[in-house]
């Protein structure tokens, strides 16, 4: 069985390029969606609550709570791996350097490409670092953990992005159309990038 699955996963050079390329995408979705200022997915909403109403960057924020989710890991007999790790140092530190060189746009056709740009930057980038195979996101790790638990992935997918969507909101984060969108295409985004991004042969 692993002789069949390893050249579908590629060698390990390679899923480690597809995991860091993936992480540096994802942080470059996260920014256009907030610097459209149109909404973005639950999860970045409650960061940037907290940004706002706490202090710290956007990306400090990310990776803070990604730390302190990896931590409900440990009730929830989770095992991360060096893609958890790396989600958690490096995707903040990406999606900051994101926001600094892409300015906010001011016309409105301009924020409502970077949010298109950013929801499909951010399906492309769930294919590459999930298809590489080493291991989830912190946040993704929760909703696996609570399945385990006997909620269904649905469940547990909806209360958790429920409940930091509303946090976030209360905190100050922007929720608005963009958040709909993205909630709406990440799912078939996602689909579609996953077999595009892993390597053939």
């Amino acid at each position: 069985m692993s002789e069949l699955s390893l050249p579908t996963l590629g060698s390990f050079p390679n899923r480690l390029f597809r995991l860091y390329a993936g992480l540096a995408l994802y942080g470059v979705g996260i920014a256009l969606q907030i610097e459209s200022r149109l909404g973005g997915s639950p999860w970045d909403v409650f960061h940037q609550g907290l940004s706002i109403h706490l202090g710290l960057s956007i990306g400090a924020w990310i990776i803070l709570v990604g730390a302190l989710v990896m931590l409900l890991w440990i009730p929830l007999k989770q095992r991360p791996g060096i893609g958890t790790v790396s989600n958690v140092v490096l995707l903040g530190l990406f999606a900051d350097a994101a926001m600094w060189l892409a300015p906010a746009p001011e016309p409105l056709v301009a924020r409502w490409a970077y949010l298109s740009l950013g929801v499909v930057a951010t399906g492309a980038a769930t294919g590459l670092y999930i298809g590489a195979g080493l291991g989830p996101g912190p946040r993704d790790g929760l909703m696996t953990g609570l399945n385990r638990l006997g909620l269904s992935i649905r469940s547990a997918r909806t209360l958790i992005e429920v409940t930091v969507l509303a946090a976030g909101w209360s905190l100050g984060g922007v929720v608005g159309f963009g958040t709909v969108v993205f909630a709406l295409a990440i799912g078939p985004l996602s689909q579609f990038f996953m077999p595009r991004t892993r390597p053939k042969g």
